[in-house]
């Protein structure tokens, strides 16, 4: 028998209609195996490519695109003579969260860290003779369009001072700074001690190595040694490889957080994430 701290919150019912509806358009294991290769692909997929991928004539999958569609998973639009199918980031970002919640789960339920660092990655403290690697590196991400709303470097100076001391490290490889994370703090209220900010940044050149699990895993285990219980942080929805990144160190899904900002006049939503210290 479980004793709950306090009466049982049921989900509420339109909410749960909605997850079912989700749920429900991914009963199909063909449906899933389609809305696995859209998301996979770089840029979506046509119909007749789907057809050839999956083995499967041209009405079957495009009444699994049509069923994926009207679930909103994924967007369809004629290019040409093809339908071009591409997946609806926001809505599979938000997949994550409805199962959170579905399901119960617990900090406890979720991963510490990343387990699987490579052993060519090595981490250490920010040093002062760094700060032109990172600076450089932030420009790579900036450069991306999907990782930050910032359009230009911010100084050192400004970064050195509103970054959380302890809390600033790089990953290197052969020598080489390859990324960086660094915490700040989300407010100076006392009550708000141990709640932070978090960025990382991995170097163009050195993406796909495990930088970025090995600064994350640095991060999130210094930050509960060091009594600070809530790491949060904002994540573009198409930044599809960091949101997969801070799951598996235990980040999960608060919300989607629809045109919260503009960047070059466009406006983008953003996922916002956060981990709690398990003990």
């Amino acid at each position: 028998m479980t004793t709950l701290a306090g009466p049982l919150q049921l989900l509420p019912a339109d909410a749960a209609a909605d997850y079912a509806e989700c749920f429900t358009a991914l009963s199909d294991p063909t449906r899933v195996r389609v809305l696995h290769a859209v998301a996979a692909s770089n840029g979506g997929m046509t119909v007749g490519e789907l057809t050839d991928l999956l083995g499967i004539s041209q009405s079957t999958a495009s009444h699994h695109v049509r069923k994926l569609a009207e679930a909103r998973f994924v967007h369809v639009a004629k290019v040409g003579t093809s339908t071009r199918v591409t997946v609806n980031e926001a809505c599979c970002t938000g997949l994550p969260h409805m199962a959170d919640v579905v399901m119960g789960m617990t900090a406890a339920d979720r991963p510490c860290c990343p387990d699987d660092i490579p052993a060519d990655v090595t981490v250490r403290a920010l040093a002062d003779d760094d700060w032109a690697d990172v600076r450089r590196i932030y420009r790579d991400g900036i450069d991306t369009g999907i990782a930050t709303f910032e359009t230009q470097v911010p100084a050192s100076t400004r970064l050195a001072a509103k970054w959380l001391p302890g809390h600033r490290w790089v990953a290197e490889i052969d020598g080489a700074v390859a990324g960086w994370t660094a915490i700040t703090p989300t407010s100076d209220r006392d009550c708000y001690r141990g709640v932070g900010e978090t960025s990382v940044y991995v170097d163009t050149a050195f993406r796909g190595r495990g930088v970025g699990k090995a600064l994350l895993r640095q991060q999130v285990t210094a930050a509960d040694k060091d009594d600070i219980w809530t790491l949060q942080t904002s994540i573009f929805t198409e930044n599809r490889a960091s949101l997969s990144l801070h799951h598996q160190a235990g980040y999960r899904t608060v919300g989607i957080r629809e045109k919260i900002a503009q960047r070059d006049g466009a406006w983008h939503d953003t996922v916002l994430l956060e981990r709690r210290r398990t003990t």
